[in-house]
């Protein structure tokens, strides 16, 4: 029986609950009428898996149902799941542990269909908050139907909160410079996602850049002067300058008053009382308009007035502010001025990740979450057994340093090019290692996703998937890297040696696998059931991105040489036609959001292969 996450007590016994055309699923009389979503959901399980369509009611259990109740004396976050012969019993110490007993019988269904063995569960999860961070701002702007399907995910795994990292991307009724090129989440989209959260046992919460990362707003002509560095209206975009760029201006007390009008307009489309200013990568502190006050006061007395600030404004209101803790963690005796309230989302994202941020934090009596990640930015396909070995780390140490959540991030980096789809595998390393300590070994643990969420009886899908990263040898990164420095005309030498790092020489031999891969992924797609193959073709295009854009670095790195390769216009056909089957993926689950400055870049390519010249211009 595969149960993810592994509750923590589980005793199998022989024999099995037959479910039949009149069994029903019922919500005992004193039972919330708001577990009817998870009944809803239990329902639709059970049809898609076991070909039955049994009623939902209200009131008395007959011999053979399937009952949802709850009694607060097993405290609220524990639940008990029984099957005996006498039917299936699922009871929470409140709404939200009756939804995890449910989750726990979807999965038993999805594997065993009409036919339950008989097992006792009992079960509570280690940490109270254990969420997932996405970003809908850097390249994907998810629309609001794959933003649901996100949520049910996330309930499934019996993950209990989400945030949706914005800069730009929400619709602020004033600020029309800010989105008038963009696609960005409505008010009206923010409410309707934060009911459906809420109906699943899901804490949406709030979550914008506030001080650094705010490329777009203080890139207008309406804000630039809010911007710590001049003249930020008039630069290109730039991929990389919109990591490293673009912090508020904190001398200007205009700036606070903006973002104060950006957070009471924002605050209002949740129910949470929590709120995260983010904060975090302020790389241009002091350096600018405000060299002087940074002077005065150091850039660490700055950063700290800056987000008190905030913080009060906040605790007024009646919120819990939350913030990514890399500034403070180099200032941690900074750290006791800031109010009790205020939890710190420590992060760290190596597979190798040290616990010095959060030791130091712990040191200081900070309230953390840890936060590890998927590890998917700047890839085609996420690296995932880094994301699992860093998983793991942060959540050893979330237990270590008494950390009250876990907060695992799916950033966007250089235009979120990797699919969605990819980063679920880290999305339930995530929701296992926060829920207890049994986390299975890496291999074992993709078997059992591979079985649990694309139904794959060979169990070899995800374990395919983690191998696609590696047959990578022109990175995205670099691949952007070299077109924006080479149009802001940057060192020569430095483009150079982007060039020295990778070994093209490879790049015949990880094209024959991505070849090995495709075949193998037709293989085991035939292991999969017939709804969960929509990855399939997720992974072929993806692999194909690997292959072509190997082409182009071997291409590329040749050039530099001042060699001419004659397969420039053919390598240039074969980039534009994996970017018209990938655009069509993009546009299958989100908005526009940064597809236009993600296919910029596949142009800037093909034109320099289809060109004569052995100059990038």
């Amino acid at each position: 029986m595969i149960l993810l996450p592994m509750p923590k007590k589980v005793e199998e016994k022989s024999g099995n609950l037959v479910l039949r055309v009149d069994t029903a699923v019922v919500m005992e009389a004193a039972c919330p009428r708001e577990a009817y979503v998870y009944a809803k959901q239990l329902k639709e399980e059970i049809s898609a898996w076991a070909g039955l369509n049994l009623d939902i009611r209200q009131g008395s259990f007959r011999k053979g149902d399937v009952s949802l109740s709850t009694n607060a004396s097993l405290g609220e976050h524990r639940y008990t799941l029984n099957i005996t012969e006498e039917g299936a019993f699922l009871v929470g110490g409140s709404l939200n542990a009756l939804g995890w007993a449910v989750q726990t019988l979807r999965q038993i269904v999805r594997q065993d269909a009409g036919l339950l063995p008989f097992v006792e569960i009992d079960d509570e999860p280690d940490m109270k908050n254990r969420g997932f961070y996405h970003d809908v701002t850097r390249g994907r702007i998810q629309n609001l139907d794959n933003l649901k399907k996100l949520a049910d995910k996330l309930c499934f795994y019996k993950m209990n909160q989400l945030q949706l990292y914005v800069e730009h991307s929400y619709l602020y009724r004033d600020l029309t410079e800010l989105w008038r090129d963009d696609t960005p989440l409505t008010a009206e989209e923010i409410i309707e996602l934060d009911e459906y959260c809420y109906e699943r046992g899901i804490e949406l919460v709030p979550s914008i850049a506030t001080f650094g990362h705010l490329y777009k707003l203080l890139g207008t002509k309406g804000y630039q002067h809010l911007c710590e560095l001049p003249d930020s209206a008039e630069s290109a975009f730039s991929f990389r300058d919109r990591m490293a760029h673009h912090t508020v201006n904190v001398s200007d007390s205009n700036a606070m008053e903006l973002v104060k009008e950006l957070i009471e307009e924002y605050m209002h489309l949740f129910r949470t009382d929590k709120f995260n200013i983010c904060a975090d990568e302020t790389f241009d502190l002091g350096k600018g308009r405000s060299a002087e006050l940074a002077k005065e006061k150091g850039t660490g007395q700055m950063y700290l007035d800056y987000i008190m600030e905030l913080f009060d404004f906040l605790i007024q209101k009646g919120k819990v502010p939350m913030f990514w803790g890399d500034i403070i963690s180099g200032h941690p005796d900074l750290y006791p001025q800031i109010p009790k309230e205020v939890i710190c989302l420590t992060w760290g994202y190596a597979a190798d990740q040290s616990d010095w941020a959060a030791k130091i934090l712990y040191d200081v009596n900070a309230v953390q979450y840890l936060c590890p990640g998927v590890c998917g930015w700047n890839t085609w396909v996420n690296y995932i057994r880094g994301s699992y070995e860093n998983i793991v780390r942060m959540c050893n140490y979330a237990r270590k340093y008494n950390a009250i959540g876990i907060l695992n991030t799916d950033w966007g980096d250089f235009g979120h090019i990797n699919h969605p789809a990819f980063s679920v595998p880290g999305l339930i390393y995530g929701a296992v290692g926060s829920w207890g300590e049994h986390m299975p070994e890496f291999d074992e643990l993709n078997r059992q996703i591979s079985v649990l969420e694309y139904g794959d009886a060979s169990g070899q899908l995800v374990g395919l998937m983690a191998q696609m990263n590696g047959a990578c040898v022109f990175s995205w990164h670099n691949a952007v890297t070299i077109k924006e420095w080479t149009q802001q005309k940057n060192d020569p030498e430095k483009i150079k040696g982007i060039y020295g790092e990778m070994d093209m020489a490879k790049v015949p031999q990880c094209n024959k696998r991505v070849e090995e891969m495709e075949a193998r992924l037709r293989e085991v797609s035939r292991s999969m059931d017939s709804t969960c193959r929509g990855i399939v073709e997720c992974a072929h295009v993806s692999l194909e991105m690997i292959r072509c854009w190997n082409e182009v670095g071997v291409f590329m790195a040749e050039r530099q040489k001042g060699e001419a390769p004659d397969n420039g216009a053919a390598v240039a056909a074969g980039l534009e036609r994996c970017l018209h089957y990938y655009q069509r993926l993009w546009r299958e689950n989100g908005k526009e959001g940064d597809l236009m400055k993600v296919s910029d870049v596949f142009f800037w390519y093909a034109d320099i292969l289809r060109s004569k010249s052995n100059h990038c211009e």
